[in-house]
């Protein structure tokens, strides 16, 4: 079930409401965690056992560590114990297959037969809530948070159903307070619903429309020039509107009971240079790498060669974690390379680059990025980039010139103009708050994002759900 279809929306959202505001409100986190498990449960029964084991397991395992002493022999090894655990689950159903397939491809090269395996299935969601126990653990054995001792609250933040498959990544003293005691109200309520149908229609209306066409121009063998640049760019708009859209969705619904996520998208393509990007962007992991990877391995303490490794090898374990494929390492190094580049221009002391100058250059790494990030093998890739240059053609071929609509061309310019809204609007009444301008802009504030809503009900009637990118992750 994604949030995108009917039967979220017309089935499971009006019995999830109706239980939760009837139970009494020191017992709300029953039918939170119940509703949460029935939801991971729709798509595999059998994986839920083992959400439920991970959670059990850290749970047990950070009480233990309590009762020892955080800073106890003891409290040491059940905290090693711990973050093992967990990263052993995650590396077995994530990269099992991935090192089976690179260690047969190392036989067959030697000439041995390469061994037998079944293919392992990722459990959906899995990535974001072993982060999840991960930097409950750390934190515990920083001093951050308490313990927590009631089995339920601790539970209910890891199922929440809303950030459970594909974040944001929430650390447990971010929303430990509301596990605790929440405050409901219609305006709170009413913020939420407008957060969710906004990211509706991101997801529906702009991410949906464009897949069709991405995906065509991705499985084709030589794109020419203009179809990798067009299938690049559609990708680089798809990919924020579907994750950005299923975060605004996320953040809308927990707050719609009460609960406060953290923003996990500010205007990423607006960024300036590379850093800037990533405190923007998927801004809850950009986070979790900077707090558990970065300053764990000694961020910027050890001298300007030490910062710019820490930096370089923090995005490849990023890259590492999106996916169990070269592609995704590729991915990592060319942040990672983006990154330290940035450090060492400032280190030498250059004035940073004009944004009308610095955007566009961004834009294109970024999107050069992206392409490795979509392409499903590094052949693919370069590809890909061989089209990017010229170097099979120019124009639309038949082969996908029948398969690109108007409307898909037209939903392209649309998203590139809402991407620059906030430049395109700056000096004008609509980047005011809508308390400080008229009755009908107030309106429309209020009105524009259930009009985004019906119309992505219709064109989701129209159409198969699609499910969302990150999903995969």
């Amino acid at each position: 079930m994604i949030f995108a279809s009917f039967e979220f929306v017309f089935l499971f959202l009006p019995v999830y409401f109706t239980l939760y505001f009837l139970t009494p409100a020191k017992w709300r986190n029953w039918p939170v965690l119940i509703l949460s498990w029935l939801f991971y449960a729709w798509w595999r029964v059998d994986f839920l056992a083992l959400l439920v084991g991970v959670t059990v397991f850290t749970f047990a395992v950070a009480r233990l560590m309590d009762a020892s002493g955080v800073e106890s022999r003891r409290g040491r090894q059940l905290f090693l114990l711990g973050i093992l655990g967990n990263l052993g689950v995650l590396g077995y159903f994530k990269y099992a297959n991935f090192g089976v397939a690179t260690l047969n491809d190392l036989m067959s090269g030697l000439g041995f037969r390469p061994m037998g395996w079944n293919e392992i299935l990722l459990p959906i969601g899995l990535s974001f809530y072993v982060l999840q126990s991960v930097s409950y653990l750390i934190d515990l054995r920083r001093g951050v948070v308490p313990v927590s001792r009631s089995f339920v609250q601790y539970a209910t933040y890891k199922a929440i159903f809303s950030q459970l498959i594909a974040g944001p990544i929430v650390r447990y003293a971010e929303i430990a307070p509301d596990l605790k005691e929440r405050t409901h109200s219609l305006a709170l309520f009413g913020a939420g619903a407008r957060r969710f149908m906004i990211g509706f229609a991101m997801k529906t209306i702009l991410a949906d429309t464009l897949s069709p066409m991405v995906d065509a121009i991705f499985a084709l063998p030589a794109p020419t020039l203009v179809e990798s640049w067009t299938g690049a760019i559609a990708y680089t708009l798809q990919l924020f509107f579907d994750f950005a859209g299923y975060s605004a969705m996320a953040i809308g619904l927990a707050l719609m009971c009460g609960f406060h996520f953290p923003q996990n998208f500010n205007h990423p393509y607006l960024s300036g240079n590379i850093q800037d990007f990533w405190n923007r962007w998927h801004m809850t992991l950009g986070r979790f790498l900077r707090d558990y990877l970065y300053i764990s391995m000694g961020g910027n303490r050890r001298g300007p060669i030490r910062t710019y490794v820490n930096l370089f090898m923090t995005m490849v374990i990023g890259g590492l974690w999106h996916g169990a494929n070269w592609t995704f390492i590729l991915w990592g190094v060319w942040h990672g390379g983006m990154l330290a580049l940035h450090r060492f221009w400032k280190n030498l002391g250059f004035r940073p680059i004009p944004y009308l100058i610095a955007n566009p250059i961004l834009m294109l790494c970024i999107v050069l990025g992206w392409v490795t990030f979509r392409a499903p093998t590094i052949h693919s890739t370069f590809g890909m980039y061989a089209g990017m240059l010229g170097l099979n053609g120019t124009g639309f071929t038949d082969a996908i010139a029948w398969q690109i609509t108007p409307d898909q061309l037209w939903t392209m310019a649309i998203a590139a103009v809402l991407v620059y809204w906030p430049v395109l609007t700056a000096r004008t009444p609509l980047a005011r708050p809508p308390e400080e301008n008229g009755w009908a802009l107030r309106a429309a504030w209020t009105v524009a994002p259930m009009l985004g809503f019906v119309l992505g009900l219709i064109l989701l009637y129209s159409r198969a759900a699609v499910p969302f990118l990150y999903f995969q992750f």
